[in-house]
């Protein structure tokens, strides 16, 4: 069998298609024929050795896929040989062939095809987790998503829109008619622009009732300033550094609540529980066209450096996926 691996850390050139030991199914678990994974903003992070994988994942990237049931492990129930499904993973997506414990398999959604379905199980489970579970976004509500053309920022427009919630999301200029066709009410360039009056601006003085934010602490004073009273902040990224000043007053002053989260590391148990969520909630979404995955392109995995670059370069709209076979 053959995946991605990395040698050293590095550039996207370190990036090696190599020959690795065969993935084998262990109890609860199915072995999956990839045909596609995506590019996260983690992988890059293993690929420049800052964001090792958990213990007992495989050392190769990869935090979602799609594919076909070639093998089952014992103790597994209702999964059969040849089964379409995708699946969030721990690592190891980048690969021909992958091991998946069953509680973190999905079904590709009606509708979709198999190779587009690589673009959702690590996107619908971190915004369904943050957004919903964590935050509660409810109907009528203001939900500011930041990195609105990421994945992450894609999926959580659709999602925000399809619960009934004004979106606001902070974007390059050249990404808002697209992210607009969305389901976006509001784009910011953050660049030229002021997120925080924009969100007072649009809210009338009131603020964003959930943020969610992959900035981290560059962003944590104005998102705090962002918040509406009983606003809740959601921290899933730290591409703005990981330190920042937190004025308690201000959080004080509007009963505001800061959360941060991480899938990647959570207990089997936590993440089949948010699958099962994503299966029961989100799902049905997209069946119904209300939430689809947005990709910007295809490439073959052999080309995962290019990707890397592209997803760098910031360029790409949605999630950029890597085809096996």
């Amino acid at each position: 069998m053959r995946a991605i691996t990395i040698p050293e850390p590095g550039g996207p050139d370190v990036l090696t298609w190599s020959e690795v030991p065969e993935p084998q199914a262990g109890p609860g678990e199915v072995v999956v024929d990839v045909r596609a994974t995506a590019v996260n903003r983690a992988d890059l992070l293993q690929r420049q050795g800052h964001y090792p994988p958990p213990p007992g994942a495989p050392a190769y990237p990869g935090l979602e896929c799609s594919g076909v049931v070639s093998a089952i492990g014992p103790d597994v129930a209702d999964v059969r040989v040849g089964d379409q499904v995708c699946a969030l993973l721990a690592g190891g997506g980048y690969a021909e062939r992958v091991a998946v414990p069953v509680g973190q398999l999905l079904p590709v959604p009606a509708g979709v095809d198999l190779v587009d379905a690589a673009a959702l199980p690590e996107v619908a489970c971190t915004v369904w987790s943050n957004v919903v579970r964590v935050a509660g976004l409810t109907t009528g509500e203001t939900l500011l998503v930041h990195g609105g053309g990421s994945g992450i920022g894609t999926f959580a427009i659709q999602l925000g829109a399809a619960l009934g919630a004004r979106v606001v999301a902070t974007a390059r200029v050249t990404k808002h008619d697209r992210l607009r066709e969305l389901g976006a009410d509001l784009l910011v360039d953050y660049r030229d622009q002021d997120f925080v009056e924009e969100v007072r601006r649009v809210t009338g003085g009131r603020g964003a009732d959930v943020v969610l934010d992959i900035m981290g602490a560059s962003y944590l004073g104005r998102n705090v300033a962002a918040l509406a009273t009983d606003g809740r902040l959601v921290v899933i990224g730290m591409q703005g550094g990981r330190r920042g000043e937190l004025d308690l007053g201000a959080l004080l002053a509007k009963r505001g609540t800061v959360a941060a989260t991480a899938l990647r590391s959570r207990p089997l148990d936590q993440k089949a529980a948010i699958v099962r969520g994503v299966r029961d909630q989100v799902w049905p979404l997209v069946e119904a066209g209300r939430v689809r995955p947005v990709v910007d392109r295809r490439l073959p995995i052999t080309e995962a450096a290019d990707a890397h670059r592209l997803v760098e370069s910031n360029e790409h709209v949605g999630k950029v996926l890597l085809t096996v076979g």
